[in-house]
This record gives C-alpha cells, sequence and structure tokens, in this order.
C-alpha cells in the first residue's frame, strides 16, 4: 500500500512543481539524466548479476521488439490505407510502440510485485525497449522525418548509452556467475531505490494536457493500441499460446499495457514528428494508463494463478 501511495504522491509533486517559480525549466532533463546516468545503471549492476541465465529471459527481452514490430506492420498499413503523411505514420509507430518501461514501470511493477517482480523488468527494459529506442526507433525517425540515415550515430548512441553498458557488464557477470561484493551491491540497491520517487516527479513534472481536437482520433488509435490491443496481444502469446503463468509473465503483460515513452516522445518531436500529438500520447496516456494497468492486473491475476 505504502508503493501505491508513494506512486500517486510523488506524480502529484511532479506536477504541482510545474507551478513554481523555484525549478528551472529544465529539471525534467536533469531528473531523467539522472535516472539515466546514475540510478538506473545501478539497478542493472545491483540486480542483473544475480539472474540465473535462461531461454526464459528470451520472452522479457522480446515484449519490446513485438510492441514495436506490431506498431510499425499496423500503422504503415493505416498510413496507406488511409494516405496518412509520413510524420504522422512515423509519430504514432514511435510513441504507440515505444512504452515507458522504466521511468513509470519500475515504480508501478515494484508496487504490485515487489523486488522480485524488477528482475523480470529489467530484462524487459534494457535488452527490449532502449536497445530499441536506440536502434529502430532512431531509425525511423530519420525515414520518417525524411532526413539522411546516420548509421555512424545510432552506433555511437547505443555504445555510450549508459543503462546499455551497464546491461552488457551485467550480462557479463551473468555468463561469468560472479556477483559485487556485498557492500558495493548493495550501494547499488540503495542508489536504484531512488528511481522510483524521482522518475514518478519527473513524469508528474512533464504531463502536460495540450488539446489539438484535431489530433485526437489519432491519440485515441494510438493509446488504444498501446493500452488494451497490445497487452492483449502479448497475453495472448504468453499465456493462451504458451501456457506460461509465473510472475515473469505477469510482468510481461504490465509492462506491456505501460503508457507512451517519454523519451520515445521526445525523440519523435526531435525529428518534427508531429510534436503536438507526440505530447498529448504522453500528457493523456500515463494518466489513463493508470486505470488501465489497474484493469490489466486484476484480469491477470484472475488468469495466471
Amino acid at each position: 500500500m505504502s508503493s501505491i501511495l508513494l506512486l500517486f504522491i510523488c506524480l502529484f509533486i511532479g506536477i504541482a512543481i510545474q507551478r513554481l517559480k523555484n525549478f528551472p525549466k529544465n529539471t525534467a532533463v536533469v531528473l531523467n539524466q539522472y535516472i539515466l546516468f546514475v540510478a538506473l545503471p545501478a539497478m542493472a549492476l545491483h540486480y542483473l548479476p544475480k539472474i540465473k541465465l535462461s531461454w526464459d529471459l528470451l520472452l522479457p527481452a522480446l515484449v519490446a521488439w513485438i510492441a514495436f514490430g506490431l506498431s510499425f506492420v499496423l500503422f504503415n498499413f493505416l498510413g496507406k490505407t488511409f494516405h496518412w503523411s509520413k510524420k504522422l505514420t512515423g509519430c504514432l509507430i514511435l510513441t504507440a510502440g515505444l512504452g515507458n518501461t522504466s521511468f513509470v514501470g519500475i515504480p508501478i511493477i515494484q508496487a504490485l510485485y515487489g523486488d522480485e517482480g524488477l528482475n523480470t523488468l529489467i530484462i524487459v527494459d534494457l535488452p527490449g525497449t532502449f536497445v530499441v529506442l536506440s536502434t529502430v526507433g532512431v531509425l525511423v525517425a530519420t525515414l520518417y522525418s525524411n532526413q539522411k540515415k546516420q548509421n555512424e550515430s545510432i552506433l555511437k548512441k547505443m555504445v555510450t548509452f549508459p543503462p546499455l553498458l551497464a546491461f552488457l557488464v551485467g550480462l557479463f557477470m551473468i555468463l561469468l556467475q560472479i556477483d559485487f561484493p556485498e557492500a558495493l551491491s548493495t550501494t547499488f540497491k540503495q542508489l536504484a531505490a531512488t528511481i522510483s520517487p524521482v522518475a514518478l516527479i519527473s513524469v508528474g513534472y512533464q504531463l502536460k494536457f495540450k488539446t489539438y481536437g484535431k489530433h485526437f482520433r489519432y491519440l485515441l488509435l494510438g493509446l488504444s493500441f498501446q493500452l488494451i490491443l497490445l497487452p492483449f496481444v502479448i497475453l495472448c502469446l504468453y499465456y493462451f499460446i504458451l501456457g506460461k503463468t509465473d510472475l515473469a509473465t505477469k510482468v510481461c503483460i504490465i509492462e506491456a499495457a505501460m503508457a507512451p515513452m517519454i523519451t520515445g516522445a521526445i525523440l519523435a518531436s526531435t525529428y518534427g514528428l508531429k510534436p503536438e500529438l507526440s505530447n498529448m500520447m504522453v500528457g493523456y496516456g500515463i494518466p489513463l494508463s493508470f486505470v488501465t494497468i489497474a484493469a490489466w492486473y486484476f484480469l491477470v491475476d484472475f488468469l495466471l494463478v
């Protein structure tokens, strides 16, 4: 209960400080950089060495790739069918295909499933969402904005991305079956514990409810895909087809139901892919996802026993 309470309190703190002049305009940027460069790598370095390597890890890692692949196929098809602009199609592929598996996902998974659920979340997030964002995400943004490909830039972003580097270190330690000394691992855990409050304050600070009437039908389409269709696909694939009922499967389904990724929306805006719609996907998607995630949680809890 305390984790759920922390979730909403930090979110409202972030919304409240939008109105305080004491906080600079780049507050969210600073908070996000702290998470990406310090807290998230620390989380990876604490949890990853404790994970036993198995084929079961493949399913969590595939969640983000399935999501982006479905988004690409669906919105490309709709874009060609209804003659959308390339920028509109690219915007929906990016914002609906990339879920907020860390900034929003970590506090929610921790509240629902405790620290044990974070072992699966790390696999969904790092080799999944962040690698998708850093590779095919950047590639889609480039192609649909009519900019020239920058393969060297994509590769540079990957090899210098702190969470990905931490993931590679953690994966190396998994292969060698070694862990950090207890004191250092505990330090990483304490740094990782700051993710939930900082991330939620950052999300709250960035929430803005734009009202561009011409975008609402595309907003509804994108959010319906991400909050309803995608978790349904993962539920059918992992539970009904593969017969998985463990905690990892529950986390995968809830992670698939997350709202649009803030960084994905920023990427779309940076490349000129309908910035207003990108902001609306995040601004409306995150609050709405709390309702839909609750529904998915009770459904998953009922089915996967």
